[in-house]
This record gives C-alpha cells, structure tokens and sequence, in this order.
C-alpha cells in the first residue's frame, strides 16, 4: 500500500499515462494539482523525504491534513508559473507512485474516469483576472487549502503519524512538547517575566551548546528606518549568518525588516556558514496566485528551510519552506566551510 510508504522507502514514478488517468480535467487528483513540471520524473526512482499526513496554510497559520501525500526530495522550478522563484516542495500522491523491491504486484493506480491530457494539466495552471486582466496562477501551494482540511494542534494523532512515518524521532518530538511546554508557560512575549524567562533559558542552551530562545521580539523601535546591506551575493559563493542578537537590532517587534519576515524558525541556523542558492526576485502569492516582484531581493540558502520545530500549530510541518534573507543578515565569508 502507498500510504505505508516510510521517510527513506525507494518509490518510482509512475508513467505519464498511468498518471493522466488518475486526474480529473483539471488535472487534479483529490482537489491536489499535478503539475506540468512533475512530468519529468516519471519512470524515475526516487527515496521519499517524508510522508505528508499533514501540512501548513502559511497565510492562514495553521496546520492542515492531507491524504496520502508525499513528499520525495524534488522541488519546483517555476517554469509553468511565470519563473517564480519560492523552490516549494512538491507535493504526490501514493497513487502516483509505486514501491521499488516490494513484495508482490505493485498496487495500480487509482482511475478518476476523466480524460484528462498533458495540455489540460498544463491549462489549468493558469487564468486571467476578468478586472485587472492579470494571469492568476493556479500551483499546489495556491491550492494548500483546497485539497487539505483542517487540523488542530493538539490532535494527538498526527504526532503518532509523525513517529510511525519516520518523520520524527522520538527524540524531536520529546524536544519540541518541552519548548512548547516552557513557552506557552513563560509567555515570554508578552508578560514582563518573560525577560528572566528567556534568560534562563538561554543560559541553560549555552551550557549544552543548544539553540538561543527563538521568539524574541526585534529591537528596532516602529517607524525607525531598517538597516540595509547591499552584499550582492550570487548563487554558489559563502555567506554567514549573523548571530540571533545581532539580527534582533535590524527587525521590529513584530519581526520584520522592510517587509520581509525573520521567522522563529530561521533561529537555528544562526552563526552558521552556507551557499548561496539563488537571489530571489520573483514569486507567486499565495494568498491571491499573482506573480509579485520584490523591491529589494532576498536571498536563499542551500539546506535552509523551515524545520517546524516552535510552531506550535504546525509542528513538525514537512512542507520544509526555504527561508528567505535579507543581505543585512548575512556576512560573506573568502572560503568554503569545511562543514557547512
């Protein structure tokens, strides 16, 4: 059975026309888009990355449910939506997959009885605004609350699914439950004892070498112009994360630096040297599915990507959404990291 697919079971992909025949004429499989890109791959065998039980809304906040979702080590290239740049990890269903060196007969894909062609997937990327006549894209992650539904944070069933999936150790998910536990008991963002809170803590992770509290509010009082730094880093050279406090002088209160987010979940790789993966320019809302264009480019990073490991309504989210930076929160280092 697909859905008993495991994080590190080798899968193939199934052929095109096995594929086709699982989509409605909107080349859609359980209201989840197949996108022309993941044409591809198929005939090739790849290891799953993780099993997609659950994923976030990331405009509504929240954690949601999918069926027999997947996740292999394969991104978007943003080819079919205007070049748009966010990489996202694509989403699969167990029906377009099949297990390599089970036993017995693979288990056939799953017919929708519609007639459903490669140009058909590829139109339903896209429409045009009847009022502003702009193309709406229409990808997987413009359709997260679509084909999800609602989950709540403390169901407890989707942390068992965590563990039996492979997602998450034992340990992670014991990690997680304590911080979650020593927030929401300090308050530490909102209550006056939050300060020797975040002290304690902090004093406590220096003293194993772990990870400096991460929901602190910036420092940068409202209305202060944000510190800039025009770097122009290109993809393939080093950078170096500045160190948490040093990034808390160039954002908000509420954590914002020129309109660009430093999420709670971008703390651990604080301090830390990476490559630089690409200078993003262009990408696809997912709020309205319009291609936007930013001001001031942010940059991405190889292997850096939101872990899920403080939200507490979408821990040990697997979607692994690359973090975005701003070049103030980079320093460009002359050498490669021995170990990055």
């Amino acid at each position: 059975m697909t859905t008993a697919l495991r994080t590190g079971d080798l899968v193939e992909v199934r052929s095109k026309e096995e594929i086709l025949g699982t989509l409605d004429a909107d080349g859609r499989l359980e209201g989840l888009p197949f996108m022309p890109q993941m044409f591809q791959f198929c005939g090739r065998q790849f290891t799953v990355r993780a099993r997609a039980h659950k994923t976030c809304d990331v405009i509504a906040g929240e954690g949601r449910r999918l069926h027999d979702g997947i996740h292999l080590d394969l991104r978007c290239d943003g080819e079919a939506f205007g070049g748009c740049q966010a990489s996202c990890l694509l989403f699969w269903k167990g029906a377009w997959l099949k297990p390599v060196g089970s036993n017995g007969a693979p288990e056939p894909a799953v017919p929708q009885g519609g007639a459903c062609t490669e140009e058909d997937v590829l139109r339903a990327t896209q429409t045009k605004d009847p009022e502003s006549g702009d193309t709406i894209y229409f990808c997987q992650a413009t359709q997260v609350p679509y084909f999800t539904k609602s989950l709540s944070w403390w169901d407890p069933r989707q942390y068992i699914e965590d563990y039996r999936s492979g997602n998450v150790s034992v340990a992670a998910l014991a990690r997680g439950f304590l911080y979650q536990t020593y927030n929401h008991g300090a308050q530490a963002w909102r209550h006056r004892a939050g300060r020797p809170s975040r002290w304690i803590y902090d004093v406590i992770q220096k003293v194993i070498g772990g990870i400096p509290f991460p929901n602190k509010p910036g420092r940068l009082p409202n209305g202060a112009p944000a510190p800039v730094a025009e770097l122009n880093v290109q993809p393939g050279e080093f950078v170096r994360i500045k160190s948490h406090e040093e990034i808390l002088a160039t954002i908000t209160g509420g954590g914002m630096n020129k309109g660009l987010l430093f999420d709670k979940e971008m703390v651990p790789f604080c301090g830390h040297v990476f490559r630089v993966k690409a200078r993003v320019h262009t990408f696809v809302d997912e709020r309205t599915g319009k291609l936007r264009s930013m001001k001031t480019p942010a940059v991405m990073l190889e292997g850096v990507w939101c872990q899920s490991r403080y939200s507490n309504k979408k821990m040990f989210c697997p979607r692994a959404l690359h973090s975005w930076w701003r070049e103030v929160w980079l320093e460009r280092v002359s050498d490669e990291p021995g170990e990055a």
